[in-house]
């Protein structure tokens, strides 16, 4: 493997991109996107590259051992703190935390169609509300 490879293996764990790993660790000044994502593309599909992309993972994994399981039970104790101390506020906020956490709750997100016409998901939007509410006068009346 050569030192730009690993350059750019190391570049693509840290941003999740392959493009600005490419661009990071290459002279691609004067290249064209569409080529720099041609040339990322190509990197990833090498043998080489794949596996220490593979190790880099591994070893990111392992120093930021943590779970989904690990996150939530900070956020239950979080909240059970909240309580104790009578401040709904973060007691509301630990909890949409946890629907988040679990893909209860999504953001509001804008797609544009063909036509570039904006197409909004409102519903999302107003089931967050509802919720985030219906936990709100939850949370006040304890």
């Amino acid at each position: 493997m050569t030192p730009k490879q690993e350059a750019f293996c190391r570049a693509y764990i840290e941003t999740g991109n392959a493009s600005e790993a490419y661009r990071l660790s290459y002279n691609a000044g004067n290249m064209k996107a569409e080529v720099i994502h041609v040339k990322a593309c190509e990197l990833l599909s090498n043998g080489n590259v794949a596996v220490r992309v593979n190790e880099l993972k591994a070893e990111a994994a392992e120093r930021h051992k943590m779970t989904v399981d690990d996150i939530a039970q900070m956020l239950k104790d979080d909240r059970e703190f909240a309580r104790e101390c009578e401040t709904p506020g973060p007691a509301v906020t630990a909890t949409m935390g946890l629907a988040k956490l679990f893909g209860l709750l999504t953001d509001k997100q804008e797609v544009s169609g063909k036509d570039g016409a904006a197409i909004k998901f409102e519903q999302v939007q107003n089931d967050a509300d509802a919720f985030t509410s219906a936990i709100a006068g939850i949370a006040s009346r304890k």
